[in-house]
């Protein structure tokens, strides 16, 4: 049976007309081309349009998903474990709970997506193996509750980024967004919610803050070099130690 399934999925890529593989594919389609691929090989999904599909709690480990249309899509819970979305489409996509370690999502367009409490780690602590990648990834408009420690963001735009921490879900202790080591060197928080958010010790230089909200973050230790700190309110920010060399803004 599984032969069957390998041989009819295979045999469907490759002679399906660009009109078909243009279509959008339905959750019991993607589960079947999951269950096919063989093992120790990798599903592939690369330009595949799954906009607006229900992926919840599937399993994308390792698929390459680049370029992939998943618009609107319903990701949460599922697991994208060392997948490729190189320049995939998930505007407006759910991905609550989703595991990303080692996922690489550069230049993937993630603006206005929920990428609310994600799995980032295995443990309490993240491993640089684990982080994920965004190099110029757009998540601008994003609702974002997540730890980032050690992320590559170079070059991502996080304008208009809704990250600041709830302050009226706490009573186990503060549940924040953490940028904590990430590179996010040229990166754009223009506009962005960020009080309580923690940037210690993460490369900041040239990062545009400009009319952000950054009560109360966290930016320890961080290096600013060069930064755009015009318009943002800082109040009770802590800098200790930074590094604010060129800062424009700082006050």
């Amino acid at each position: 049976m599984r032969l069957a399934l390998n041989l009819f999925w295979m045999t469907f890529l490759i002679l399906a007309p660009s009109s078909v593989l243009g279509a959008e594919l339905t959750r019991p389609e993607v589960q079947s081309i999951l269950a096919a691929t063989p093992a120790g090989q990798k599903a592939n999904f690369a330009g595949m349009s799954l906009a607006g599909a229900d992926l919840h709690d599937l399993d994308f480990s390792n698929v390459d998903l680049s370029g992939a249309d998943l618009s609107g899509a319903d990701l949460r819970g599922a697991k994208l474990v060392g997948s490729k979305l190189v320049g995939a489409k998930l505007p407006g996509a759910r991905l609550n709970l989703a595991w990303i370690m080692g996922a690489d999502f550069s230049h993937a367009d993630l603006s206005g997506a929920d990428l609310e409490t994600l799995v980032v780690s295995a443990g309490l602590q993240t491993l640089p193996k684990e982080a994920a990648t965004f190099v110029g990834a757009n998540l601008s408009g994003a609702k974002v509750t997540a730890r980032f420690n050690l992320a590559d963001m170079r070059g991502a735009n996080l304008s208009n980024l809704q990250a600041s921490a709830d302050m009226r879900n706490q009573s186990m202790g503060l549940i924040r967004t953490e940028f904590s080591q990430a590179n996010l060197t040229d990166a754009n928080f223009q506009g962005a919610a960020l009080a309580h958010v923690n940037f210690a010790f993460a490369k900041l230089s040239h990062a545009n803050f400009s009319g952000a909200d950054l009560n109360q973050a966290d930016l320890t230790g961080a290096d600013l070099t060069d930064a755009d700190l015009t318009g943002a309110t800082t109040t009770r920010t802590d800098f200790t130690n930074a590094i604010l060399q060129g800062t424009k803004g700082y006050r």
